[in-house]
């Protein structure tokens, strides 16, 4: 009696590591219109800096936008652009063609 009483605890615990597994994955896929730099760069797999710098040179369309945390605004990444990212990569950089 005490084997299925072992067992039956073990289930559950693995059932509750599960049901938080799937929550975390579910809040990483939620499609938002748009994502805030950190959000964007763990989507992507990129330091917040790099894609800081990506929306400052024009390598994804980026939007300032008032976040609420003060004075400046921030970046503000579109879904399409994520999309649009995933998909071709970054876009050319004006910088070298003016040089």
């Amino acid at each position: 009696m005490l084997a299925v009483t072992e067992v039956g605890e073990g289930m559950e615990a693995r059932l509750d590591r599960m049901e938080t597994l799937l929550q975390v994955l579910i809040k990483r896929q939620t499609i938002k219109d748009y994502y805030q730099v950190e959000e964007f760069a763990r989507l992507v797999g990129k330091a917040p800096f790099t894609c800081r710098e990506w929306c400052r040179l024009g390598r994804i369309k980026g939007q300032k936008r008032q976040s609420g945390r003060g004075l400046y605004p921030s970046w503000a990444i579109s879904h399409q652009e994520l999309l649009r990212y995933q998909k071709e990569g970054l876009l050319p950089d004006l910088r070298r063609r003016l040089a």
